[in-house]
């Protein structure tokens, strides 16, 4: 008879993907969004996980603070933040974007959700002050917290116009695949350890 346990390493961990329209997959079939490809990344590479969307288009960290309780009924293990970009489009006081994620961070943590926090960086045209402040708030968060810090989620991709949209904002398809490809190092400690490839024998 086939074994009918499961083992923790083989239980599937929930990964909560926490962002705006890059999480989101804006303009791109479904199919072709980061959570659905870094579910088949880590797929492939032999992890359990399900990988829940949680990318809304013009979010702001105010608009992912506001809605993350109800995010954490699906109970992830592991979040990945990537919010702040609609903040620094919109020349938002970089304080309240830094005020807005330490609470997330914090909610996060009081339920123990390991956390991949994903850094944005501010468009030069809003002056040397605002991009000192708003790109120093992610490493000083990552600090506070003691939580793993991605420095850029578009690493790679920023200015590179055949992984860009027209508007130059939001990655292609093949964008978001460079994407999966860079973050995956950075997700992966955060989960159990892919199981062995031998197959329980009848």
């Amino acid at each position: 008879m086939t074994s009918l346990f499961t083992t923790a390493a083989h239980a599937e961990t929930t990964i909560l993907a926490l962002g705006d329209s890059l999480t989101a997959g804006y303009n791109l079939p479904a199919a072709n969004a980061f959570p659905v490809r870094l579910q088949q990344a880590l797929h492939d590479k032999g992890h359990a996980v399900k990988v829940i969307n949680g990318g809304v288009s013009g979010d702001t960290t105010t608009g992912g603070l506001a809605r993350l309780d109800w995010m954490l009924a699906e109970h992830p293990q592991v979040a990945l933040v990537e919010l702040g970009a609609n903040d620094a489009l919109r020349g938002l006081d970089p304080a309240r974007a830094e005020a807005n994620l330490d609470q997330i961070l914090t909610r996060l943590k009081k339920d123990n959700i390991r956390i991949l926090l994903i850094g944005m960086k501010a468009p030069p045209n809003l002056g040397r002050d605002y991009q000192t402040a708003f790109d120093g708030l992610y490493p000083r968060l990552a600090a506070k917290h003691q939580v793993a810090l991605y420095p850029f989620f578009l690493d790679g991709v920023a200015a590179q116009a055949t992984l860009l949209q027209t508007d130059g904002l939001h990655p292609t398809a093949q964008g978001v695949d460079e994407i999966v490809k860079r973050i995956l190092p950075a997700v992966e400690p955060l989960l159990p350890a892919a199981p062995s490839s031998t197959q329980a024998k009848p």
